[in-house]
């Protein structure tokens, strides 16, 4: 069985690290190379750069950003934010990074995921999905989680998968930056899809963890507030994790 992943995700705006609750309420929290770095020394598997910056400057911000990145760490990183095209993708990846996520652009033109995956395989795209319920439906939003797409979040995700995104990237609206716990019924039913599920949003404990990757059976946990504020040091985490027999790399 592989082991399960720890992914610390860092949200970018004009080259600097930010964090917010539910994507509001942004400030800085540090310089994302050193911190990549750093999460990367402490034992992280992979990392996710989400380029949340508004403008086209922010925009070339992101890609010198990738370059940096890549010279510098060691473990696999996915970036996303901004993907509307095979090229979007394709000059991110050039700059070093291992995988693009797709959000809004997908929703929007879902034929985008079969483009990039033919052209650079679906090992490289990740389909992120942000959702929130409404009237008991899980209803796929976009834009931050600020829009309805009017989609519902298991066939979107079971046609992103048919499409092929080599991974689902699911992160709750309702629970994010609430260090609530993850909702894990909702992604045990995401796990029986071909594809392995990252789990995002709502961390707050290592136990919060643990379920969502045993109860959740999530391939890997995505998190930014615990690390960026060290309420949760990787290496606890990973070993409080394997304490309950949960296998990961320490």
């Amino acid at each position: 069985m592989l082991a399960k992943r720890i992914i610390p995700c860092l949200d970018i705006r004009d080259g600097q690290t930010v964090k917010g609750i539910n994507f509001v309420g942004l400030r800085q929290v540090g310089d994302p190379v050193e911190l990549g770095a750093k999460y990367a020394a402490e034992g992280a598997d992979e990392l996710v750069y989400l380029d949340i910056s508004a403008s086209e400057e922010g925009r070339r911000t992101f890609t010198e950003l990738v370059g940096r990145i890549a010279a510098r760490i060691d473990i696999p990183f996915t970036v996303g934010g901004g993907i509307s095209s095979v090229d979007d993708a394709g000059r991110l990846l050039d700059a070093g990074a291992d995988k693009i996520t797709l959000n809004s652009a997908a929703v929007a033109n879902p034929a985008l995921i079969d483009a990039i995956a033919a052209k650079y395989g679906s090992q490289f795209v990740v389909a992120a999905i942000d959702a929130r319920t409404v009237e008991g439906r899980w209803v796929v939003t976009t834009h931050g989680g600020k829009r309805p797409a009017g989609r519902e979040l298991f066939a979107w995700a079971s046609e992103a998968a048919d499409r092929g995104a080599g991974e689902i990237l699911f992160t709750s609206m309702d629970h994010d930056g609430t260090k609530n716990g993850y909702p894990c019924d909702t992604f045990a039913r995401l796990a029986e899809l071909p594809v392995p599920i990252i789990a995002s949003g709502g961390a707050g404990t290592a136990g919060h963890i643990a379920d969502v990757l045993t109860l959740g059976r999530a391939d890997a946990a995505l998190a930014a507030s615990i690390f960026h504020y060290n309420e949760i040091p990787i290496p606890v985490l990973k070993r409080e994790l394997k304490k309950r027999n949960i296998n990961i790399r320490l």
